[in-house]
């Protein structure tokens, strides 16, 4: 979208188009604008998981290559309470950070549970990200009717 000054004949025909803003008007404002700072945060989330997914897939294809017999380093990150998985995430009670030595095929089965948390979380993030833009194109519709080219909701 290019922008543009507004020419004087458009700036006094939308002066004389002024519409008073009433509360409900503001306030559907102001919830289209939490809408777009959730939409913003969980977009940045969404980046995230989706990076975290595809390291988890390298990593994958990297443990493709190893030996079955071998013991595979992997980074335990110990938590008391549940907390989001990680790419280092195998247990959950927290002691601290440690490595430790487990075998391929219990490496292989914790990343692909790892992995299909992620995937999950994704789906969900995506869902939430649908609602959150499908209000938001509902309150532009309402507030473009009321104010036309006096108000501004592109992001």
């Amino acid at each position: 979208m290019q922008r543009r000054m507004l020419s004087q004949e458009d700036e006094a025909k939308a002066a004389g188009d002024e519409v008073e803003v009433r509360r409900e008007d503001q306030d559907k404002i102001n919830k289209f604008s939490r809408l777009h700072q959730r939409e913003i945060g969980i977009e940045d989330e969404l980046k995230a998981k989706h990076k975290e997914k595809e390291d988890l897939d390298d990593v994958s294809n990297e443990l493709e290559l190893a030996d079955e017999d071998d013991k595979i380093p992997y980074v335990a990150r110990i938590t008391q309470e549940p907390l989001q998985t990680s790419l280092l995430t195998c247990a959950r009670y927290k002691i601290g950070d440690s490595f430790v030595s487990l075998p391929l095929p219990e490496v292989q089965e914790m990343l692909s549970t790892s992995t299909a948390k992620i995937e999950e979380e994704v789906s969900a993030l995506e869902e939430k990200l649908g609602t959150i833009k499908d209000e938001q194109n509902d309150l532009k519709v309402e507030l473009y009717a009321r104010f036309g080219r006096s108000i501004n909701l592109e992001t």
